[in-house]
């Protein structure tokens, strides 16, 4: 495997998230949206030839369908997966998300709802959709495309939607469940909440990228993991098969300027 020696932010952002799923064996991998969505394509066809892919309708799928792609451009369909199948998946555990919040707190809450006071919101959004019940049912990762203190905010989320690691909100004498968080890949690094009492920490820094500017841009506390390096680069490989899942570059339009992978070479 050869280092690419160009490449963009998005794509180098795309194969830090591919990970997620690379030691995940058999389970449903579901990229909700541009850059997750090609990020589980390629965990399949270069990491984990197990993940269970679908085709967002009704259809487990061998090959991710590119984005974009004309119907009848679609690979063949591997078998039936209608919604009683995907739900028996997720709440067995037997799913792995990757979802794209806009506001994370040093729990693990994630809000994708609205912003400001849920009576008086000042911005509105989607309302809490399936984040409840996945959070507490399987593993989910989460990609965001800024870092600042309006994403990783101080103190908690302002709704909410899907439960982390705090205990605030669990009813008196129930029982948090498991809560699995994967990666946090972000503009910066790539992050998870492995630190003692689940503490949010920084696993790899993105080129140029100092973990001085992650903390600055961070509204919580971070640590450094033992094992903090830089994020890989993608591999010559690793950009053709994201150019085949992503033909007419929608990822470009992920991340304003679709600036350079390498800080140095960035606009």
């Amino acid at each position: 495997m050869t280092t690419a020696e160009t490449f963009t932010l998005a794509e180098l952002m795309i194969v830090a998230a591919a990970r997620a799923w690379a030691d995940d064996g058999e389970v449903m991998a579901n990229g909700i949206g541009t850059l997750p969505r090609i990020a589980a394509g390629l965990a399949k066809l270069r990491l984990n030839d197990q993940l269970l892919l679908t085709d967002g309708e009704a259809f487990a799928v061998e090959d991710p369908v590119p984005l974009g792609c004309a119907p009848e451009d679609r690979p063949g369909h591997a078998g039936w997966f209608p919604y009683g199948r995907i739900f028996e998946s997720l709440w067995s555990g037997r799913r792995h998300a990757m979802v794209t919040p806009v506001q994370i707190d040093r729990f693990a809450q994630a809000n994708i709802s609205c912003l400001g006071d849920f009576r008086k919101p000042k911005v509105q959004m989607l309302g809490v959709r399936g984040f409840p019940g996945n959070s507490i049912s399987h593993c989910n990762s989460m990609l965001v495309t800024t870092h600042d203190r309006r994403t990783f905010v101080p103190g908690e989320v302002d709704v909410v939607c899907s439960a982390g690691y705090s205990d605030r909100l669990w009813p008196a004498g129930a029982r948090r469940p498991d809560i699995r968080i994967g990666r946090v890949v972000t503009p910066l690094c790539v992050m998870d909440f492995g630190g003692p009492d689940h503490a949010p920490r920084v696993l790899s820094l993105h080129p140029g990228v100092s973990f001085e500017e992650v903390a600055a841009n961070t509204g919580f506390e971070l640590l450094r993991a033992p094992e903090l390096g830089e994020t890989p680069a993608p591999t010559v490989e690793d950009l053709a098969v994201i150019r085949r899942l992503d033909p007419h570059d929608q990822r470009a339009g992920a991340l304003k300027g679709n600036p350079s992978g390498l800080r140095a070479r960035a606009a």
